[in-house]
């Protein structure tokens, strides 16, 4: 019989070891040859890079070996949750090109099967409720050299516990008053293992329960359990879950037996330089107004990268880079940028514009005449076209593409030099005009009516080439230039300053005034991927009217910042 089942060796070749971990249980046949993961985010901010690197294991471990991804809500503390960013949570999923089909739970629809199994455990005597406050709690604890103090509380009577973890249900007690705890044991050296807390009260509707609830889960014990009733049969986590996870299985074979146990498995998270991926950080600077928004451009959130311009197919190509390990590593943000040009270049559009224009007038131009100049949309996609661009007597060009008094090695215009305009004619600097301060208003030139690209006149050749916009038709518009949130490369680690103090005061410069061709001005979109010539990708923000364009940067040409730094 031929066997169509690809050895280990074969199938293993250039996998990560999770998929290897993966693929060894699917060749064992555990869990009946099924593979289920799930995406389990809390619903109290918005999603940033880190997690896409978690959608990306979860989601695409399970495309790459035909199972199947739940997107599971962890919604188990309704002071912090918000149906807001449940729907930003789907956008960004689906965002970088991931589906879960019919599969979307969340914790909350397991809340009953976890309140009776919290009741078995104090009927078989594995919890209590403890009157102690939080902080006479973690006094209690230990540490992981010394064991733990038993609570006063512990040895309650299982009639008592019922009552008690009954009547927080029921909202007889105030936050904080009661907890159910598991007694496991004080001494563990498993930190985790000294009593943990299943539950606590919470008086604050739930956003898909409303108030049937006055307790509610701790992650440690929902998590697992909500894996379990989901037939979920790979639990991928993070590196800062492996000391949870003897606790997790503890949990999990009060339900599980040989048939089916879900198996937890922990890769390194995504850490980068010149930024923070702490959700409680992000949501102060939210909160007091030092971004405009968990979808700010300069934010690390995927919806603020998405507004930004960078694309679904660069940040799965960075995540795939960097891969996945068992040790925590600071990734240098230069490889996302890096990944970022990449893309962009094989798909941004490009065009004309000019960021601090000054004008020039070509004196041996006709006036009143328009010409126009064809354009490649992409030179790197042949089948992306080209377009017409206006050319006409008065032209735009970048101020610094001009200097009176230029460097040796200046290939730009100058008195008596020449350049080529991009697409169009040779012109050479006769004069200019200033006003009363000295700062020059005007640049005279005249062109070469025999040097238009594409004619064969045009083989002369010049060492400057400029980008520039026809003065007649250019459309006015607003640049925003983002760069790094933070000004040092490892804020997080930071402990002499607040991380607030290390934002980066030229992380974003707003130029009014800007000259667009008109072919880009016509297609922007949000989203669209623009390349502005000599200057960096773009994208049209979502703020933008009809009257009212605002293009952002979302990245430049090079990367100037190393250099800026040294």
């Amino acid at each position: 019989m031929e066997n169509n089942n690809p050895s280990t060796a074969q199938e293993s070749k250039g996998l990560s070891f999770v998929e290897q971990l993966v693929l060894e249980d699917l060749q064992a046949g555990k869990n009946g040859g099924r593979l289920n993961t799930r995406f389990p985010p809390e619903p109290n901010g918005y999603l940033h890079i880190g997690h896409a690197k978690a959608i990306c294991m979860d989601f695409g471990i399970a495309e790459k070996f035909g199972g199947t991804c739940n997107l599971r809500f962890d919604d188990t503390n309704p002071v912090k949750e918000d149906v807001e960013y449940v729907d930003s949570i789907r956008e960004d999923i689906h965002w970088l090109g991931f589906d879960w089909g019919d599969r979307e739970y969340y914790a909350s629809d397991y809340f009953p099967q976890l309140f009776d199994l919290a009741v078995r455990l104090i009927k078989e005597g594995k919890a209590y409720v403890d009157d102690q406050t939080s902080e006479e709690i973690a006094a209690q604890k230990g540490t992981p050299t010394q064991p733990g103090t038993e609570s006063p509380y512990r040895n309650r009577s299982v009639e008592e516990n019922l009552d008690l973890f009954i009547r927080m249900n029921q909202g007889e007690f105030e936050e904080g008053a009661r907890v159910l705890r598991a007694k496991i044991d004080m001494a563990n050296p498993n930190m985790h293992f000294r009593d943990p807390i299943m539950y606590r009260i919470i008086k604050t509707p739930h956003h898909r329960t409303g108030t049937t609830w006055k307790v509610y889960p701790m992650y440690d014990f929902a998590h697992g359990q909500s894996d379990y009733f989901e037939g979920v049969t790979h639990s991928i986590c993070t590196l800062e879950f492996v000391v949870h996870r003897p606790l997790y299985e503890y949990f999990v074979k009060e339900l599980a037996d040989e048939s089916y146990c879900p198996r937890q498995i922990e890769f390194n998270r995504l850490n980068l330089t010149y930024t923070v991926m702490s959700k409680r950080k992000l949501l102060q600077l939210v909160n007091e107004g030092l971004v405009a928004g968990w979808d700010d451009p300069r934010m690390p959130t995927i919806s603020g990268l998405r507004r930004r311009g960078f694309t679904p197919r660069s940040i799965r190509n960075f995540i795939d880079t960097i891969g996945y390990t068992k040790y925590e590593a600071l990734n240098s943000i230069s490889l996302l940028e890096h990944a970022v040009r990449d893309d962009l270049n094989k798909v941004a559009t490009r065009g004309m514009a000019v960021i601090n224009p000054v004008k020039v007038v070509i004196t041996n131009y006709p006036e009143g005449q328009t010409e126009t100049v064809e354009m490649d949309n992409n030179p790197e996609s042949p089948e992306a076209g080209t377009h017409e661009m206006p050319f006409s007597r008065e032209i735009y060009i970048e101020r610094d593409d001009f200097m009176e008094n230029p460097p040796k090695k200046f290939f730009r215009l100058a008195p008596d030099g020449e350049v080529r305009l991009k697409g169009a004619y040779i012109i050479k600097c006769t004069g200019v005009k200033k006003d009363a301060e000295g700062n020059i208003e005007e640049i005279y030139c005249t062109y070469d009516p025999e040097s238009r690209s594409g004619l064969p006149g045009s083989q002369r050749k010049v060492k400057g080439t400029l980008h520039w916009v026809s003065a007649t038709h250019a459309i006015d518009a607003t640049a925003r230039l983002y760069d790094r949130l933070f000004s040092v490369e490892n804020p997080g680690a930071e402990t002499e300053r607040d991380f607030r103090e290390l934002l980066n005061p030229d992380s974003l410069k707003v130029v009014e005034g800007i000259k667009v061709e008109p072919y880009l001005a016509e297609i922007a979109a949000p989203g669209l991927p623009l390349q502005f010539q000599r200057i960096g990708y773009f994208t049209l923000d979502p703020d933008s009217t009809p009257g009212n364009l605002i293009f952002n940067r979302t990245i430049a040409l090079k990367d100037s910042w190393e250099k800026a730094q040294k």
